[in-house]
């Protein structure tokens, strides 16, 4: 792969996990004991890369790390998993950003402490698409946008977002509810779209996701699965949905797609080991339900 003719650049946040499995998260001043641990590269953006890059489709990362253990040890794992990384910038003056990730088995959820990645000094030229989580946009708001069309993850809502920047938006339905109160998911996106979005995906989780774009409006329910770990479960959906675009679905199949491999991507503990690859999908979304015929009431039933 040349750097230059990736379909897909993902910008923002690599760092190293420290994992921990716990029965139930301690109170202050409490212990508990964990059944295991494990370190693992991971940080938004980078989560979206492996998972397109395990998909078969050419992707590179752009992010900041610092000259450390902890940097070099993240690069070869994106490295290994077949991401671009030459655009990676190693600063001697940062430390490689950490995140503390406790997963809970009592309810198969995970609670992070984090802290933040410093932004890409420099966006790279000439590639179809450009996904950016937080840290990421915030290079693309200093460069004032973007010719690539711009993915934007906005799981956590990010700060002074500009939608005039965004082609596709992919939010969490409780993030649109933050930005637009009082309306359901499905108005909420349609404001979105007036601020400037081109497309938006939003997700709900087990409850499904959804497409609201210039060709109509998309519901895809969830796949079922009993969770390990939800960690990096949004990170891989927004690289599943990027790919299945890539590989010529419309954003009605792209989000089924996407759900898929976010729900598979679950039943492992970290956010990069159980992420399927393309014909795993495939072979899983024949079993996805079909999607409602009211998609509209479907969409309108969401929940934060």
């Amino acid at each position: 792969m040349s750097p230059a003719t990736a379909p897909v650049v993902c910008a923002g946040t690599l760092l190293l996990d420290s994992l921990a499995v716990v029965d139930r998260l301690p109170g202050e001043d409490q212990r508990v004991q964990s059944t295991a641990t494990a370190l693992v590269a991971g940080g938004n953006a980078a989560n979206s890369a492996v998972t397109i890059a395990r998909l078969g489709v050419d992707v590179e990362f752009v992010g900041v790390v610092g000259d450390d253990l902890l940097g070099r040890t993240a690069l070869a794992e994106l490295e290994a998993e077949g991401v671009g990384t030459s655009g990676v910038h190693v600063d001697p003056g940062v430390q490689t950003s950490t995140s503390l990730v406790l997963v809970c088995t009592d309810t198969g959820t995970r609670t992070i402490v984090t802290r933040p990645a410093p932004p890409p000094p420099r966006l790279p030229t000439g590639h179809p698409w450009l996904h950016v989580d937080a840290c990421g946009y915030l290079a693309l708001q200093r460069a004032g946008g973007s010719a690539s069309l711009v993915s934007l993850d906005d799981g956590n809502p990010v700060p002074g977002l500009d939608l005039r920047l965004v082609d596709l938006y992919v939010p969490t339905v409780a993030t649109l509810a933050v930005r637009y109160p009082g309306l359901d998911a499905l108005d909420a996106a349609a404001r979105a779209r007036a601020d400037g979005a081109g497309t938006v995906v939003a997700t709900a989780g087990a409850q499904g996701s959804f497409a609201l774009s210039d060709t109509g409006t998309a519901f895809a329910p969830a796949a079922a699965v009993v969770p390990v770990s939800t960690l990096g479960a949004g990170d891989v959906f927004h690289g599943a949905l990027l790919a299945a675009l890539v590989l010529g679905h419309d954003h009605a199949g792209a989000v089924r797609f996407a759900n898929v491999t976010a729900a598979l991507s679950c039943l492992a503990l970290d956010g990069h080991s159980g992420v399927p690859d393309r014909t795993t999908v495939e072979d899983h979304l024949a079993a996805l339900p079909p999607g409602p015929a009211d998609p509209v009431a479907a969409i309108r039933a969401l929940h934060a």
